[in-house]
């Protein structure tokens, strides 16, 4: 049987393939010494510092999250061994279920096995209820909303990424009875910059659309409980359906959505990657249940990641390196070249063991790579300043564009 198999040499050349080393990095998390973990690759055996998790308030390392998976495995062993609705339903899925929607306000929630799976099952039904709605996507959003809506076989109109006029005449174009749903993310993933929520929920209100708003980069980390952008801006009731990660901000895997009872029940229901997965395994949901309700009562992990955000935003502002967005926590460094922002995060890596995975296509357009920075609550301030003093050189080293080249070119 001919398979083509030369076909598949087109998506990636040998070449690029080795060019790309870092990626196929095994990294080895120190339980209890994180952001320090053991680097294997190709050549290389070393202990490094990781400056690119998404684990940004430590909660993968925190002793109650750990203790409770611990106790959980004791109880009930490895796995779920089946999916939701055949079995895989545990005390520990049912208390998280009720402790996001509790977070959220809202009346009901449920929980996929990623943050993935949780927007491309929920959209592919949200999307497609009623049969002639219309979406609304910013132009940024993740991979896993695209694939949603895809899905659905919904009509979808994309607005300019963050624009509120150009969302408003779309909005003013469609049919004034078409259902109507808004997808958005609250904090940007790659460019860390945050959306017009309140914006966005008043033209919501202006053309009846229903809301779907993607706090993934947001939950555990802002607003009151970690409830996400929209609470701290006290308009999470606006937002109809909000979803979120338990994979980021919470140390754990899984993603969730949460609203309406009816709405939830109905994904329950329909969504195919809920139905036919089998569910996540007691002592991860167990640990992120403990997550959740340990940064519902804590401050801690959020002012400290706050400061050394704030620290990094600074420092690298006062190096003359350019950055996307001061507004989260996520500091990504403009390099603007694939190849040179590869160099870049291999001389971190071989020459000071810090590892910050360079960003390029298909994650951000070409002409936009950068080096995607993530200083997280269990780093210490004086690692903040030494690494912004190594991407000070960095920059000198390999002539990339300052701020001030990038603003006198425009």
């Amino acid at each position: 049987m001919n398979l083509h198999l030369e076909s598949y040499s087109d998506v990636a050349t040998d070449a690029e393939l080795s060019e790309c080393r870092l990626e196929n990095m095994e990294v080895g998390r120190r339980s209890g010494r994180f952001p320090q973990a053991d680097a294997r690759l190709v050549g290389m055996e070393s202990q490094i510092k990781v400056w690119c998790s998404n684990d940004y308030l430590g909660m993968g390392q925190n002793s109650k999250v750990i203790a409770a998976m611990k106790t959980a495995i004791d109880n009930h062993g490895a796995g779920s061994g089946a999916s939701r609705n055949i079995g895989g339903t545990s005390q520990y899925h049912v208390q998280l279920e009720r402790e996001l929607s509790d977070l959220h306000g809202k009346e009901a929630a449920m929980i996929f096995t990623s943050g993935y799976t949780a927007n491309d099952g929920a959209l592919t039904v949200l999307a497609s209820t009623p049969k002639d709605t219309i979406v609304f996507s910013d132009a940024r959003n993740h991979a896993s909303i695209i694939d949603g809506i895809r899905h659905s076989g919904s009509q979808k109109k994309i607005y300019q990424h963050n624009d509120v006029a150009h969302l408003e005449e779309l909005l003013a174009a469609a049919p004034a009875d078409r259902p109507k749903l808004i997808v958005l993310e609250s904090v940007h993933s790659m460019l860390g910059d945050i959306a017009p929520v309140r914006e966005i929920a008043d033209l919501a209100d202006r053309y009846g659309a229903t809301t779907y708003l993607d706090e993934v980069h947001a939950v555990g980390m802002y607003g009151p409980q970690g409830a996400g952008i929209a609470a701290r801006e006290g308009i999470a009731d606006r937002f109809t359906i909000v979803m979120g990660t338990l994979g980021k901000g919470y140390g754990t895997i899984g993603g969730y959505v949460a609203g309406p009872a009816t709405v939830i029940n109905a994904v329950r229901r329909l969504s195919r990657l809920f139905v036919f997965t089998t569910s996540l395994p007691p002592a991860i949901v167990a640990g992120a249940l403990a997550s959740v309700r340990h940064l519902r009562t804590s401050e801690a992990e959020r002012k400290t990641l706050s400061e050394n955000a704030r620290m990094m935003h600074r420092l690298l502002g006062e190096a003359d390196i350019p950055c996307l967005s001061p507004d989260s926590h996520i500091v990504s460094a403009i390099v603007g070249d694939s190849k040179v922002c590869r160099q870049a995060s291999e001389l971190l890596l071989d020459r000071h063991g810090v590892y910050v995975q360079s960003i390029a296509a298909p994650d951000v357009p070409a002409g936009e790579e950068l080096l995607r920075i993530t200083p997280s609550a269990i780093h210490e301030p004086q690692e903040v300043e030494q690494l912004a003093d190594i991407l000070r050189g960095i920059w000198r080293e390999l002539g990339i564009a300052t701020a001030s080249d990038r603003s006198g070119r425009s």
